[in-house]
This record gives structure tokens, C-alpha cells and sequence, in this order.
């Protein structure tokens, strides 16, 4: 058997496979706990626009500062951003945090 003619195959079905697989892409949104309300508000709209079109959303919250100490200003942002986004989205992942920043990856439905 020819090694070329087995490598261009070996080539051809490794295109094959490729070209039937689905790339899963991710969007990022960050956010402060201290972010205004019309900031989150054009955040959320860009968050259901990512969703609509298939994409993953991953919503990351960052602290900095004494902005640490407040953790609680971080759960309550992330349970509104959940709520506003329930009927487009379904969570996927909860990270613990890690380091300054808590992530969260919501799947679309």
C-alpha cells in the first residue's frame, strides 16, 4: 500500500469528522456587584441577544477592594441576573469563587 495515498486518506476522514462536530461558543458578560441599574439593564439585553442566537453565557461578577467584604451585594446581583434571564436561559455550571471572581454559565433553552 502506498503511504501517501494511506496518509491523504488518514486526512480526508480526520475533515470528515471535523466538519460534523458543533463548536459550543461562549459570550462573557462582566459585572460589579455595585453596577447600576441601567448598566445591568443594557448587560441583561445583550445577555438574551447572546442567548437567541445560541451561544452560551457566561456571566462572571468581580470583586475588587473592600467590595470583598460585601459578598452578599454579589449573591443578591447574581440571583437578580438568574431571575430576569430564567425564561431564556437554564444554569449550567455554578463556580464557587475563585480568587475575586464568581462565574456562572447559563445554557440557552
Amino acid at each position: 500500500m502506498d503511504f501517501g495515498k494511506f496518509k491523504y486518506e488518514e486526512k480526508k476522514k480526520a475533515q470528515q469528522s471535523k466538519k460534523k462536530q458543533q463548536i459550543i461558543k461562549v459570550k462573557e458578560l462582566r459585572m460589579r456587584p455595585n453596577i447600576g441599574d441601567h448598566d445591568l439593564e443594557n448587560k441583561l439585553k445583550m445577555g438574551k441577544k447572546f442567548l437567541s442566537e445560541g451561544y452560551k453565557l457566561k456571566l462572571t461578577l468581580m470583586y475588587r477592594g473592600r467590595e470583598m467584604s460585601r459578598q452578599d451585594l454579589g449573591q443578591e446581583l447574581m440571583q437578580r441576573v438568574l431571575s430576569t434571564l430564567s425564561e431564556h436561559a437554564e444554569l449550567e455550571k455554578d463556580s464557587p469563587l475563585t480568587g475575586r471572581k464568581k462565574s456562572i454559565i447559563l445554557a440557552p433553552k
